[in-house]
């Protein structure tokens, strides 16, 4: 198969995962908006089944493949929400998951990837040591590894939010999605542009993981030191191999959020939508509330909240 989703793909994989997620609605953020100028929406993933968008891509994946392909099991490595998405695929086609976590993963991710049933191992290891480990694993008991942000198929999954956006708000000028890995904004943005190419795309990066925005200067993939964000799922030191080109033809503009305007994109989103969401998901608002996006008046803009998994303990900290 290629390495980069189609809009038939995404299209097939609304069809596909019809059945079994949520068609998040848009929620209209009145309090939010005033003092942006704008007409802002969200799109709360954080209301999905497994608490955010990840489960998309990975059903689209497993359901993609034959109950033979995947008898054995599936595996793969995960800051926390795709593991969710990916033991609740298992649990539900009745195979075996076995999810490779970092040992900085926030408890609430370990116990709810648990809870779904399936085999979590913790590992103290960047991104790429923690793949290795995969494929490792892989090897020796034939599971069937599912990237986070390489597969197409992962991909096209969580693509189908671009595709239900522009039914809900088929005028949206501006939509705003968190950059981590890159298979979420690939998607979404194969999505948009191939339906609607006027609708401008932006990335929302954290300022202390910018490695999509240099490597836009830089015009190739560039590695930067893994640093600490607030943002533990955009915390990733590489850019992905297969969503990079796509990003690069699709998405209009990269902007970097620091963690100070992170929090305060929590803090507005639990104020003023009453909807909690974690910090990789509140990085849009962020970048909205410091000014970092420009805006013309009346702009129908669309920020993309991928999750709300993150622990109540550290929530408490961030609200108070």
């Amino acid at each position: 198969m290629r390495d980069y989703p189609t809009i038939e793909d995404i299209r097939e994989a609304q069809k596909r995962l019809e059945p079994h997620i949520k068609h998040t609605p848009l929620l209209r953020a009145e309090k939010i908006e005033l003092s942006l100028g704008c007409q802002l929406y969200l799109k709360p993933e954080n209301l999905q089944i497994t608490g955010a968008f990840k489960i998309r891509g990975a059903l689209n994946k497993t359901l993609s493949m034959s109950k033979e392909e995947i008898a054995n099991g599936i595996i793969a490595t995960s800051s926390g929400n795709h593991a969710q998405g990916l033991a609740y695929a298992a649990r539900m086609l009745g195979v075996k998951a076995i999810l490779v976590l970092p040992v900085t993963t926030p408890k609430i991710k370990i116990e709810n990837t648990k809870a779904l049933g399936a085999e979590v191992v913790l590992f103290d290891g960047d991104t790429a040591a923690r793949w290795k480990r995969v494929y490792e694993i892989a090897e020796e008991n034939q599971y069937v590894p599912v990237h986070a942000f390489e597969d197409p198929l992962v991909m096209a999954g969580q693509g189908t939010i671009g595709c239900e956006i522009l039914e809900d708000l088929e005028d949206v000028d501006t939509v705003i999605i968190p950059m981590g890995g890159g298979g979420l904004i690939s998607g979404i943005a194969t999505a948009i542009k191939e339906i609607n190419p006027s609708v401008r795309v932006i990335g929302a990066e954290p300022a202390l993981t910018p490695k999509y925005y240099y490597s836009r200067i830089n015009k190739e993939r560039t590695t930067l030191p893994l640093k600490n964000t607030i943002a533990d799922g955009l915390r990733i030191s590489v850019p992905g191999q297969n969503p990079y080109p796509i990003i690069e033809k699709y998405v209009d503009e990269i902007i970097l959020v620091d963690d100070e305007h992170i929090i305060a994109g929590m803090r507005s989103l639990a104020k003023d939508a009453k909807l909690i969401a974690e910090p990789a998901a509140s990085i849009g608002v962020g970048a909205l509330l410091s000014g970092a996006v420009k805006l013309k008046p009346d702009e129908k803009v669309c920020v993309v909240l991928t999750g709300g998994n993150w622990d109540l303990a550290d929530l408490a900290d961030i609200y108070k």
